[in-house]
C-alpha cells in the first residue's frame, strides 16, 4: 500500500531522517516503523508465507533440463575464443568499430 503524507513538520522530518541515517535504513522503513509504533501495532505479528505448499514439489522434467542446457551453449560464431579472433580487440578498435571507421 502506498501513502502520500503532506505537511510533515520540519522537526519530525529531521528526526525521521536522522533515525534512518543512524540505523542505516531508508526513510520509508523508518517512517513505517514510526507509524506502526504510533498505531500500537509494534507487537502484532505480521502474517508470513512459509512456502510449505510448494516445498518438495520439484519433479524432474527432461524438456526443462534440455532447455536449461541449451542456455549454457556458446555460439562460437558470435563468441569466438581469443585465439580464434582475427585481430586483438583494443579499446581504440572497439571505439572505431562502434563509429564505423576503419583502423
Amino acid at each position: 500500500m502506498q501513502y502520500t503524507i503532506r505537511n510533515v513538520p520540519e522537526h519530525l522530518d529531521a528526526a525521521l531522517r536522522a533515525a534512518a541515517r543512524d540505523q542505516g535504513k531508508s526513510l520509508n522503513e523508518v517512517a513505517v516503523q514510526a507509524l506502526t509504533r504510533g498505531a500500537g501495532l509494534e507487537h502484532q505479528l505480521r502474517p508470513r508465507r512459509d512456502l510449505t505448499d510448494v516445498a518438495s514439489t520439484w519433479h524432474e522434467d527432461a524438456a526443462f533440463d534440455s532447455a536449461l542446457a541449451a542456455q549454457d551453449t556458446i555460439d562460437e560464431e558470435l563468441w569466438p575464443s581469443p585465439s580464434e579472433r582475427k585481430q586483438p580487440m583494443t579499446r581504440t578498435a572497439d571505439r572505431q568499430a562502434d563509429e564505423g571507421t576503419a583502423a
